[in-house]
């Protein structure tokens, strides 16, 4: 019996090891699995948010989610938010089966379909920000010499928009000031301020809300409330931007108005961008939400199209 207990041992303790090494293989895989997911779920939530953000919330490095979100999801920077450079079958399905049942809505209905949409989102509007490379652009003779620029950032500081518009303008607006955040309780009570304000300055418009997918739009308190408020509210597939008028037209005019031009404040942010907005006639507005027409018919499920 002894001889037998001297035999067994090492062959005891050789597995205890490799349990233990496999065991730490193991969870670090598990780990990484983890955060992929994590960050992918962040993300899907605020297609806004920054890579420190994203490390400060799940506590994990900075250099380990750029990692995860560039090299593993394969995410990119389009527009200040985060898209994937490639849509899988299924998200390009449902672009596809969205767009189509969006139209088919259009045909039926015509134009007062479009004219029901009331659409919204959220964008930051820094009190400076530069003149993209293109824009400052010069003749100059062969000889001249090169110009020289210094790299200019956008500002730190900016004011949360969001806006609701339809075909006729703006419907409702409203400013938030940096380091706060707009969450589902936050989200709720502007959609309240939407109510009251489409009762009083369309009476007789049976509206149809439209909104990205961000967390605090989708949420199951945020889709209570709206069942609760009665509204209707319009399919938008996951990672299109460009089926959004307020991302694909108004804040790219906007911003390309503002870009260049220096605020001391938020109220001089805020103040710039409703005088912008009263500027615009209501073919402004038309042309944007009419859009939305030619690019369902566009929508081939391959991708976003900002343009």
């Amino acid at each position: 019996m002894p001889g037998l207990v001297a035999q067994r041992a090492p062959h005891s303790w050789s597995h205890l090891t490799c349990v233990g090494g496999c065991l730490s293989v193991w969870v670090s895989v598990y780990v990484r699995s983890a955060n992929q997911k994590a960050v992918d779920k962040v993300i899907l939530g605020n297609w806004r948010i920054k890579q420190k953000d994203i490390a400060k919330e799940l506590e994990i490095s900075k250099e380990r989610v750029q990692h995860i979100i560039t090299d593993i999801l394969g995410y990119r920077k389009v527009s200040a938010r985060w898209v994937p450079q490639i849509l899988t079958d299924e998200l390009k399905m449902q672009r596809k089966t969205m767009c189509a049942e969006l139209l088919k809505h259009y045909e039926e209905e015509g134009e007062e379909f479009i004219q029901r949409i009331v659409t919204g989102d959220e964008s930051w509007v820094h009190h400076y920000d530069p003149k993209s490379k293109r824009q400052p652009m010069e003749y100059r003779h062969r000889s001249s010499p090169s110009s020289r620029k210094f790299k200019v950032v956008a500002s730190a500081r900016k004011v949360m928009l969001t806006v609701f518009l339809d075909s006729e303008g703006i419907v409702h607006i409203e400013f938030l000031n940096q380091g706060n955040t707009i969450d589902s309780e936050r989200y709720i009570s502007t959609l309240r301020k939407l109510s009251v304000r489409l009762k009083r300055v369309r009476p007789t418009k049976h509206a149809i809300l439209h909104h990205d997918n961000a967390r605090p739009h989708k949420s199951r308190q945020t889709e209570e409330a709206l069942h609760k408020m009665n509204f209707v509210v319009l399919p938008h597939p996951s990672y299109s931007p460009d089926l959004a008028p307020s991302d694909s037209y108004l804040f790219r005019k906007l911003k390309e108005h503002l870009r260049g031009n220096l605020y001391e404040s938020d109220e001089d942010v805020e103040a710039a961008v409703r005088h912008w907005f009263t500027e615009k006639c209501v073919d402004f507005f038309t042309d944007g939400m009419r859009q939305l027409v030619s690019r369902w018919q566009l929508c081939d499920g391959s991708g976003w199209r900002l343009r």
